[in-house]
């Protein structure tokens, strides 16, 4: 098989409609357009969303917020729900495994909220000023 010799299949590609063309063409004279009025004139169209002059659906409806694509993909985490935790060394994978994110969370972030007891290593889980310095102060640490 060459480039030059691929073809369309059979039906994909139809002909243009020849309008104008005489009373037996059924699309002679008007053309399909029908008679005056601005769709029949060449360039009179509205804009998308005109009504005529009514007020268009788009701005009688009221805006309404917006939803982050994002924000079922991250989880919040409070210092407080690390201190129930076994393991020293704890990742996101601990976190969905010990049920504080959900199992579809790619980025979780440490709030400081609450208190650390233990001294804990954090590794690839995002972390706020204030809660680094609560685990530093307990003796942890935190991994990028």
């Amino acid at each position: 098989m060459y480039l030059n010799t691929i073809q369309a299949a059979c039906g994909a590609r139809k002909k243009a409609k020849r309008v104008g063309r005489g009373i037996g063409s059924t699309d002679g004279k008007t053309c399909g357009r029908g008679h005056k009025g601005q769709k029949a004139r060449s360039g009179g169209y509205h804009k998308v969303g005109f009504e005529g002059g009514q007020m268009p659906l788009q701005r009688r409806l009221p805006k309404v917020g917006f939803t982050s694509r994002i924000k079922k993909f991250t989880a919040e985490v409070r210092l407080s729900e690390l201190n129930g935790l076994e393991q020293s060394v704890i990742d996101l994978q601990v976190l969905i495994d010990s049920n504080i994110v959900p199992v579809f969370t790619k980025k979780a972030k440490l709030v400081n909220t609450g208190s650390v007891s233990k001294a804990i290593t954090l590794k690839g889980v995002n972390v706020t000023d204030g809660a680094r310095q609560a685990i530093e102060a307990a003796g942890g640490k935190v991994e990028a």
